[in-house]
């Protein structure tokens, strides 16, 4: 018995003797440890607080837009910048405003909204949809080297039909004729030989002196060719054309709330 607590005081003071030499950096450890769980639940807290004020704020954004109340679209706009420009809720709640200050007849706010999505979002969609609309704005203003200036930038193979094509109106625009339909003949290589919105790239094309035919479909060929040998045709006048699919297409939905980062 003597023995046994005997040998149970040595290991009593091998454990008092390496407490005291580990003892500190055991302690700082668990301690850092117990800090990072706390801040990691005190950030998801505050993440999760974060999203759902942003999330809220978007959602009266587009309550604005679709009743056409543009005071209650700015007004939450305007918080989503000021509190929660980090969000993926805001360069999107931007594109809405964007498009209902441009329908509003408020030209320069619109420009302004877009160009704060440009500044403010690393979403790849997102930018690229914004710089087309932007462009579009600056064209429409007779500004045609404004818009180069974005359509210039390298795009993603989704959007480069579409880029090409408003591309070649600004080259135009501003009488660079030859650039513009090389932009044009660039636009039709990438835009899918189904879509409707093709047949106006084409008539751009062709009254720069384009020629698709080798694009078409043998018989539509054939028969194209057939009348202008027939006919001396006039160079054709572009009608109306429908909304491009950039300007068509809808703002990306808002993330899930989950996913979102603050």
């Amino acid at each position: 018995m003597a023995a046994y607590d005997l040998e149970e005081q040595e290991q009593l003071d091998d454990l008092k003797a390496w407490w005291a030499r580990h003892g500190n950096k055991v302690a700082a450890a668990v301690i850092a440890v117990c800090v990072a769980y706390l801040g990691y639940q005190g950030w998801r807290w505050y993440s999760t607080g974060h999203t759902e004020a942003a999330s809220t704020l978007y959602s009266a954004v587009s309550d604005g837009v679709r009743s056409n109340d543009l005071g209650k679209s700015k007004g939450a706009m305007a918080q989503l910048a000021d509190r929660y420009a980090g969000t993926p809720y805001a360069p999107r709640a931007a594109l809405l405003v964007a498009k209902e200050l441009w329908d509003s007849g408020d030209k320069a706010g619109a420009r302004t909204q877009l160009q704060w999505v440009l500044d403010h979002t690393t979403d790849n969609e997102l930018l690229e949809v914004t710089r087309y609309r932007l462009a579009e704005t600056w064209l429409d203003e007779g500004k045609s080297d404004e818009a180069l200036k974005l359509l210039d930038a390298k795009t993603d193979e989704a959007f480069a039909g579409i880029y090409a094509d408003l591309r070649g109106d600004a080259l135009a625009a501003a009488g660079r004729n030859d650039e513009a339909r090389k932009a044009y003949e660039i636009a039709l290589a990438k835009i899918d030989t189904r879509s409707p919105y093709r047949n106006y790239i084409e008539v751009k094309f062709q009254s720069l002196g384009g020629i698709v035919a080798d694009a078409l479909p043998p018989a539509t060929a054939a028969a194209q060719a057939a009348a202008k040998s027939a006919v001396p045709q006039p160079a054709a006048k572009s009608a109306a054309p429908p909304a491009s699919p950039a300007r068509a297409a809808t703002v990306p939905a808002a993330p899930p709330k989950d996913s979102a980062k603050p």
